[in-house]
């Protein structure tokens, strides 16, 4: 792969591969048929996910920082978390524990770590929690962004301009609430950093079991429409909308 190179993968929910200046650069680790009570209603050919040299997890709830699939990415791979959840991957060699405002450089690439509105607790009343995290990754002449679960309230236009924005436009229950971007904040939200492509994530894979049948209206509008939504949004916009289906790859 040229070092120029600039290519994504989307596996579902907010699991990303990010081919960059000769990287494998994946977001959220999340290759699992259930969680709990959602079912994965989305295929995907997940076995070429766990391949990473770099690993970004944005913040601590499980359906971010999957153990399962954690546990699969190759052992090599530097995960790079918030600080305060080191101690759920004590089995890897490399873990980098990091809050906003941090930069790191990892395997040639600098990561600026870059605040979310979102609840950083594992669970409600657990003894893991970190600061909810976005980040911006760049390497060599090429940069994307990821902002992780966050509301509209954080300073997106103090993030510089990159060539690709990963950002979540949906989720999985009744309402998405102030810690998410529907898909129209989302737009706003890429139009304030300026991206050259814009896919959306953190929509179509998960949804609980059952709901769709007895909430239509809510599976429509939280599942099954968040990515088309987005596009419609970004219309006119100078960043070009790229809609993914789970485990397409495309070269930017």
């Amino acid at each position: 792969m040229s070092t120029d190179a600039l290519a994504v993968t989307w596996w579902g929910h907010a699991s990303t591969t990010v081919e960059i200046g000769g990287l494998r650069v994946v977001t959220d680790p999340v290759l699992a048929e259930r969680l709990f009570h959602l079912r994965r209603y989305a295929d995907a050919p997940v076995d070429h996910a766990i391949s990473a040299d770099l690993v970004l997890v944005s913040h601590l709830h499980h359906d971010h920082c999957h153990l399962p699939s954690l546990r699969r990415v190759a052992p090599e791979a530097t995960v790079v978390l918030p600080r305060g959840g080191e101690r759920l991957l004590r089995d890897r060699a490399d873990v980098r524990p990091v809050r906003p405002g941090d930069q790191l450089d990892v395997a040639g690439a600098r990561i600026t770590v870059l605040p979310a509105f979102h609840d950083g607790r594992r669970l409600p009343g657990s003894r893991y929690r970190g600061p909810a995290l976005g980040f911006r990754v760049d390497c060599g002449d090429r940069a994307f962004w990821y902002p992780g679960d966050t509301g509209s309230q954080v300073d997106f236009a103090s993030v510089k301009p990159v060539d690709l924005a990963l950002v979540p436009v949906g989720g999985w229950g009744h309402s998405l609430g102030d810690e998410h971007l529907d898909p129209e904040e989302a737009a706003e939200a890429v139009a304030a950093v300026g991206a050259r492509w814009a896919v959306p994530v953190h929509w179509g894979t998960f949804f609980p079991r059952g709901l769709a049948l007895v909430a239509r209206r809510t599976h429509q509008r939280m599942f099954v429409t968040p990515g088309e939504r987005f596009a419609a949004a970004m219309a006119g916009r100078e960043a070009e909308a790229v809609v993914l289906t789970p485990g397409q790859r495309v070269t930017l």
